[in-house]
C-alpha cells in the first residue's frame, strides 16, 4: 500500500484484489471491458488504485452477483456521475444488495482483516456485527460476511455512532427495502406479468419478455438508489439550522 502526499493510500493491483476478494485476472478483465476506470502511474510506472477503483470494483461485482450481464452493469455503471465517490459507490452497493437473498461468505479473521484494509480489533468486529456486515460462528476466528454490506461497514467504522444506532438503522433499512420489493413485484406481476400471460403469447414472445424483464431489473434498481440518496439529502437539509 502507497500514500501518496495528496491522497489517501494508493494500491497495487494485487492489493486491490485481495481487499475486494477477487483475482488478478477478473480485476484485469473488468478494466478491459471498461468497467474500471485506469489506474494512476506510480514510480516506476506501478499502476495505482484508489478508494474510488475499490468501491466501483465491489458494485461490479454485487450487481454480477445479482446475476446482471456485464452489459446490463456496464449500462448501469454508465449511468452514475463521474466523480462519484468511494462512499457513494459503497451505499449503492449496499442498497443493491439489499434488494436479493443475502449470499454469505466464510472467511477467517485474517481474511477478514485483509478484505478490510486494516487490523480489527474486537470493538470493530462488534460493530461490523451490528450493522449485519459479519455474523460470529461457532468458531471465534471464523466470521460469516456478508459481501454487500462489508464494504460500506468498514468505511463507517470509525464514525462516532452507538452500537445501539447501528442496529436500528439496520432494521429500519431492512423493513423498508422488502416492504419496497414486496410491492414492487406486485405491481408488476399484477400490471405486466398478468395481462401479457392472460393474452396467450407464444412460447417465443414469453421469453422475450422475460428477458426485458431482466433488463429492467438494473434501472429499477438505480431508481430506488437515487431516489434514497435524494431523500436523505433532503431530509438531513431539513434539519439543518
Amino acid at each position: 500500500m502507497t500514500a501518496t502526499p495528496a491522497g489517501p493510500p494508493r494500491l497495487t493491483v494485487d492489493e486491490l484484489a485481495a481487499r475486494a476478494g477477487v483475482t488478478v485476472r477478473t480485476l484485469r478483465f473488468y478494466s478491459t471491458k471498461g468497467l474500471l476506470p485506469p489506474p494512476e502511474l506510480g514510480p516506476r510506472r506501478v499502476g495505482l488504485y484508489g478508494p474510488e477503483h475499490l468501491g466501483r470494483l465491489e458494485l461490479i461485482e454485487e450487481l454480477q452477483r445479482q446475476g446482471l450481464t456485464l452489459a446490463a452493469i456496464e449500462r448501469y455503471l454508465a449511468q452514475l456521475p463521474e466523480d462519484i465517490s468511494s462512499l457513494d459507490l459503497a451505499i449503492h452497493r449496499a442498497l443493491v444488495a439489499s434488494w436479493t437473498p443475502e449470499a454469505a461468505e466464510e472467511a477467517t479473521r485474517d481474511q477478514l482483516g485483509r478484505r478490510a484494509g486494516r487490523a480489527l480489533s474486537d470493538a470493530d468486529v462488534d460493530r461490523l456485527a451490528a450493522m449485519g456486515a459479519l455474523h460470529r460462528t461457532d468458531d471465534p476466528e471464523v466470521f460469516e460476511i456478508d459481501p454487500g454490506l462489508l464494504p460500506l461497514g468498514v468505511r463507517v467504522l470509525d464514525v462516532p455512532i452507538p452500537l445501539e444506532t447501528l442496529v436500528a438503522a439496520r432494521a429500519v433499512v431492512r423493513l423498508h427495502s422488502q416492504a419496497t420489493a414486496h410491492d414492487l413485484h406486485r405491481l408488476f406481476r399484477e400490471t405486466v406479468w398478468k395481462p401479457y400471460r392472460e393474452s396467450a403469447p407464444p412460447p417465443a414472445e414469453l421469453e422475450r419478455m422475460k428477458e426485458l424483464t431482466d433488463r429492467i431489473q438494473p434501472m429499477v434498481v438505480q431508481a430506488l438508489v437515487t431516489a434514497f440518496q435524494r431523500s436523505l439529502a433532503d431530509e438531513l437539509a431539513a434539519q439543518r439550522p
